[in-house]
């Protein structure tokens, strides 16, 4: 079964088609890499999914269920299990590792306390079983600040899988990192497949996404223009079909 199904989604602003007729899926426990240029449609498709915004025509799935446009909500998406990692990685970076990790989400006694002890023990047992952190030097109270890149890329993944997402969702979460640091993000991705999770990667660069995605799906001008499947191609002829891709609709 797809853990998302859209067929035909169309959505419009003003008289701007933004989407027209995007046939779109992700399976259970799949790294699906989603790629195009600025303009191409991703940041519109993946608002659909995750609540920001509602499409104006075709129907959503998610996991089985037909999604009514006009209900769905970035709230009902999170309790559906999907999360999603931004670019600016949506860190409180003045704030303690622990707090950023319950961010918005506190957990509270009958008083309307924040359980702080409860919160940093879990925040530990995050930072070792979903992060790797071990011998860094990081604790549940160190400062997002004090942390790598790739790190605070780590944080933000371990918050979505804290959560128990079924997918997680990364917009172009190794922009801006150093080679040692993206391997560091390419591991993350690694590990939500092999917790059985389903994945979106949205990126630019092939050769960070090939790797870790089983399938390649190419957003032009509000359509699909290219897929593919990591098995059926290799990095070389993946890159030939992208240059020919911006050739064609370019």
């Amino acid at each position: 079964m797809s853990l998302i199904k859209m067929n035909n989604i169309q959505k419009h602003f003003g008289g701007v088609v933004a989407l027209n007729d995007i046939n779109f899926e992700v399976g259970e426990n799949e790294v699906v890499g989603l790629m195009g240029d600025n303009g191409a449609g991703k940041s519109t498709l993946i608002k659909i999914i995750t609540g920001l915004h509602p499409f104006d025509g075709g129907e959503m799935y998610i996991k089985g269920k037909k999604i009514n446009p006009k209900k769905y909500s970035v709230k009902k998406a999170h309790q559906i299990g999907i999360e999603t990692v931004y670019q600016e990685q949506a860190l409180a970076e003045k704030q303690s590792l622990w707090r950023n990790i319950f961010l918005g989400r506190q957990k509270t006694n009958k008083l309307g306390f924040i359980k702080v002890k409860e919160e940093k023990e879990e925040t530990n047992e995050i930072m070792r079983d979903m992060m790797g952190f071990t011998g860094i030097g990081a604790n549940p109270d160190s400062n997002i600040l004090t942390l790598s890149g790739g790190e605070k890329q780590g944080v933000a993944i371990g918050r979505a899988m804290h959560f128990d997402a079924d997918l997680v969702i990364l917009d172009e979460p190794t922009m801006a990192l150093s080679l040692q640091e993206v391997e560091k993000v390419l591991n993350f991705i690694r590990d939500i497949k092999d917790r059985g999770k389903a994945c979106i990667y949205i990126s630019h660069n092939i050769a960070n996404v090939y790797p870790v995605s089983d399938r390649f799906v190419v957003l032009d001008r509000g359509q699909i223009v290219g897929r593919y499947e990591r098995e059926k191609i290799s990095l070389e002829d993946f890159n030939t079909e992208m240059v020919e891709l911006t050739k064609v609709e370019g």
